[in-house]
């Protein structure tokens, strides 16, 4: 059976959840990642749900219960965990392309480790484009 449009963009969510994960070892209770794709301007962001405390990805030591591992927190790492996520925003825009699909402007995936479940919302209209203060670093940080 052929993949359809469908097949491929959830693969793409399902590999920026596995970098995700990786990242942090799978020793996450939630995954939190935005995308963001207006005018050829890509943005992504990620954090995490860690024992119960939500943390910034460069913040991920301070969730660590007492006699936990610490985690690899370093600026390279970081970048590793978004070009990945950025890349596959790249490859979301262009099966949208080849399937004549629009391409969200905005994605925010949730995924909860425990039940292994992918909650997204997507939006479709300009976020930050034609606002006079808004850009995707602000609007990823909101």
């Amino acid at each position: 059976m052929s993949k359809i449009f469908e097949d491929y963009f959830s693969e793409l969510q399902a590999d920026m959840v596995s970098i995700c994960l990786e990242n942090v070892e799978d020793r996450a209770n939630t995954v939190y990642i935005y995308c963001s794709c207006e005018d050829n301007v890509i943005a992504s962001a990620y954090f995490y749900k860690i024992n119960g405390m939500v943390v910034d990805r460069h913040k991920l030591n301070d969730a660590i219960a007492q006699g936990e591992a610490e985690y690899d927190v370093s600026g390279e790492r970081q970048r590793m965990v978004l070009d990945v996520i950025n890349s596959d925003i790249k490859q979301l825009m262009k099966i949208c392309k080849e399937h004549n699909r629009d391409m969200p402007t905005e994605m925010k995936l949730i995924y909860d480790v425990k039940n292994k479940s992918l909650k997204a919302e997507y939006r479709y209209d300009l976020v930050y484009t034609n606002d006079p203060v808004k850009t995707a670093s602000i609007v990823s940080d909101d």
